[in-house]
């Protein structure tokens, strides 16, 4: 009878000892994986801040930007406003009115229908030393000066 007593007990102990073993390992995976998901939670808190902090800043940033295209505004229309005066009071002063902004047409000097007739552009040089010439159309330079490296 005593060696059925001895398995009995064998079995109890490697019961005992498989549910304690069990319950160690469970213990120190979930230590190991919940870390992990702690880490995972903070960044995710930190990622909802900074995309706050970003859309806060975006929006700050588009009223500064609709400021200042109201303040160009001002400038531009008070600009007009002063040309304007300046304009009247030079008239009112017996000067010439300022001319308007762009090409004044009228002063161009207009081609003469039998005038001199304006030369094509060329892609050669004079002379017989060849279309690139390097001292092409200088004049008064110094032969003498010291010529730079040529690599």
């Amino acid at each position: 009878m005593e060696n059925q007593v001895e398995y009995g007990n064998i079995n109890w102990i490697l019961a005992i000892a498989s549910l304690l073993a069990g319950t160690g390992i469970g213990a120190v995976g979930y230590r190991l994986l919940s870390g992990g998901a702690g880490q995972v939670q903070q960044l995710r808190q930190r990622l909802a801040e900074r995309e706050r902090e970003l859309s806060e800043t975006r929006s700050h940033l588009g009223d500064h930007f609709a400021a200042i295209g109201a303040m160009v505004s001002n400038i531009q229309r008070e600009a007009r406003a002063l040309e304007h005066r300046l304009t009247e009071d030079a008239t009112d002063l017996g000067g010439k009115p300022r001319p308007t902004r762009g090409l004044d047409i009228g002063s161009l000097p207009t081609p003469d229908a039998e005038g001199d007739e304006v030369p094509a552009p060329r892609d050669y040089a004079d002379g017989t030393r060849g279309t690139l010439s390097e001292d092409f159309g200088l004049k008064g330079e110094d032969a003498d000066a010291p010529q730079p490296p040529r690599y």
